[in-house]
């Protein structure tokens, strides 16, 4: 099994909205850099993945788990780029935010401290780790 983070503006796609999604999921569209679409290529069903809120709240609310490998992204008119589908496993019990990640030593080689900006990043299981502690998680 591989760890993986997924970003999203919680204006635009929220924790709340992908829980009501329930056991179908949503499908991760919209990703138009070759790096994240690679990172999603590489997912297998069964994967689990950080869901991060960006922007104003910077933090990791909950995880979720891939349902759907990579296939095409029907709203990529170029049919370049493709997606995965998640679904939400549960909530962070204590979300971890980006400060508290960058504050700790151990962290400091997550894509998500060093390419700030790419929406899908791999996490190696040792963050995994880590995280899910700080964040109050007993399993994943």
């Amino acid at each position: 099994m591989a760890y993986w983070l997924f970003k999203s503006e919680p204006g635009a796609w929220s924790w709340e909205q992908q829980v009501r999604r329930g056991a179908k999921g949503e499908p991760w569209s919209g990703v138009r850099n070759y790096q994240a679409n690679n990172n999603m290529k590489a997912m297998r069903k069964g994967d689990l993945g950080f869901f991060y809120h960006s922007v104003d709240e910077k933090r990791i609310v909950g995880i979720v788990e891939v349902i759907r490998e990579h296939h095409p992204d029907p709203t990529d008119a170029t049919g370049r780029f493709g997606l995965v589908t998640v679904r939400a496993r549960k909530p962070m019990p204590n979300p971890v935010t980006l400060a508290q990640i960058k504050g700790e030593p151990r962290l400091q080689e997550m894509a998500l401290v060093r390419q700030a900006r790419l929406s899908v990043t791999p996490v190696a299981p040792e963050s995994w780790a880590i995280i899910c502690e700080m964040g109050g998680m007993k399993d994943s």
